[in-house]
C-alpha cells in the first residue's frame, strides 16, 4: 500500500446500516494493511481548531524562563511542558528536535483515578489556553470513541466494548512545536522512527510534508491529510490486544529540506489511552492455528510504565 486511505465518520454515525458497515470494513482493512487512515467528519469545528493553534503558538512563543516553570519534575512529562530535546525514540540516544505540552484527562465521577493522574498544569499567561485545550481534548476523545466502536464491530466484539476502558482513560493531548533548525543536525530528526504506545492516535497538523509511514515492504510513504481530516493510527496497546491483526505502524517526522529549516512546524496528536487496569491480553477472537498468541499478558498501566522508561521520560 502506497497511500493512506480516507474515511468519513459521518458514514458510521448515520442511520444508514449499509454506510455504517462500509465504514467498519474500510477502517478495519486499512488498519490491517497500513495502520493509518485519514478521517473526515470528526467533532472538531474550524473555530476550535483555529483557537487551539493560536493558543499553542502563543505558548511556545513565551520565553524559555516562563515555559521552564511549567516543566514539572517527577511525573515523566505526563502533564505540562517538556523542553526541547528531552524525549527520544525507543532505542535512540539522540533527543528529538521538539518541545511539547501535555493536557491530560479531566476525570469525572472517579476519585480513585483523579488521585492516580497528575493534575493538569494551568498556564497563567494566556487567558484562553487552558479552556481551549480542554475543549479540544474532549472533542478528540469523542471522535476516538466512535473510531474504537467501529473497530470493536470489525473485531466481532460488542460495539461498546472499549467504552468502559476509555472513560476517564489516561489519554494525552500533546501540542508539539518543532522549532526552526539553525545548524546541521548530526543524528537527530524532528521525531525518530517509532510506534505509538496507546490504543489509537488522532493527529492534527498532518497537512504538510514531514510525517512518513513505513509500509509492510519497508518503504517510507508520505502521510498527508486534507485540511478537514485527522490522521489516525493504531498504537502498540491495540496491536497487542488484537494479536497484531490491527497494525501499529512505524512512523517518523523527517527534517524539512534545507531551504525550510528556518520555519517552525506544529502538530497536535491526541493519544487515546485506556484506564491503567485494562488488561491488554490478546483477544481470543484474534488467536487461531495460523495466528498463535504473540504477546504476554500485561495491563495498560504496566505497559505504559515500561515504555516511558524506554523513552527516557522516567527512571526505572
Amino acid at each position: 500500500m502506497n497511500s493512506i486511505p480516507s474515511v468519513d465518520l459521518n458514514d458510521f454515525i448515520s442511520n444508514n446500516p449499509i454506510k455504517k458497515q462500509q465504514f467498519v470494513d474500510q477502517i478495519g482493512k486499512a488498519y490491517e494493511d497500513i495502520g493509518f487512515v485519514a478521517l473526515k467528519g470528526h467533532f472538531l469545528d474550524e473555530q476550535l481548531v483555529s483557537d487551539l493553534y493560536s493558543e499553542v503558538k502563543s505558548f511556545f512563543d513565551l520565553s524559555e524562563d516562563v515555559k521552564a516553570k511549567y516543566e514539572i519534575e517527577g511525573i515523566g512529562g505526563q502533564r505540562g511542558y517538556t523542553s526541547f530535546g528531552k524525549e527520544h525514540a525507543k532505542g535512540k540516544k539522540e533527543g528529538d528536535l521538539k518541545e511539547f505540552w501535555h493536557f491530560g484527562q479531566y476525570v469525572e465521577d472517579d476519585d480513585k483515578l483523579a488521585q492516580e493522574y497528575p493534575d493538569n498544569v494551568m498556564v497563567s499567561e494566556l487567558e484562553k489556553f487552558n479552556a481551549v485545550g480542554e475543549e479540544a481534548f474532549k472533542m478528540l476523545e469523542k471522535t476516538a470513541q466512535y473510531v474504537l466502536r467501529a473497530l470493536a464491530l470489525y473485531l466481532g466484539l460488542e460495539e461498546t466494548y472499549f467504552d468502559g476502558y476509555i472513560k476517564n482513560g489516561n489519554s494525552i493531548l500533546r501540542p508539539i512545536h518543532y522549532p526552526p533548525i539553525h545548524t546541521e543536525p548530526k543524528e537527530a530528526v524532528r521525531a525518530a522512527a517509532h510506534g505509538d504506545i496507546n490504543l489509537i492516535t488522532l493527529l492534527m497538523g498532518a497537512q504538510g510534508r514531514g510525517l512518513q509511514v513505513q509500509n509492510h515492504e519497508g518503504e517510507w510513504i508520505d502521510a498527508i491529510a486534507q485540511a478537514d481530516e485527522l490522521m489516525i493510527n493504531v498504537g502498540d496497546m491495540l496491536s497487542r490486544h488484537t494479536n497484531n491483526k490491527l497494525k501499529s505502524t512505524i512512523h517518523r517526522v523527517i527534517n524539512p529540506p534545507k531551504e525550510l529549516w528556518g520555519t517552525s512546524r506544529y502538530s497536535i496528536p491526541f493519544f487515546m489511552h485506556p484506564i491503567s487496569d485494562m488488561k491488554l491480553d490478546v483477544l481470543d477472537k484474534c488467536i487461531d492455528d495460523e495466528n498463535p498468541k504473540q504477546f504476554e499478558d500485561i495491563t495498560a498501566g504496566a505497559f505504559l510504565h515500561e515504555r516511558l522508561v524506554e523513552l527516557g521520560l522516567i527512571k526505572k
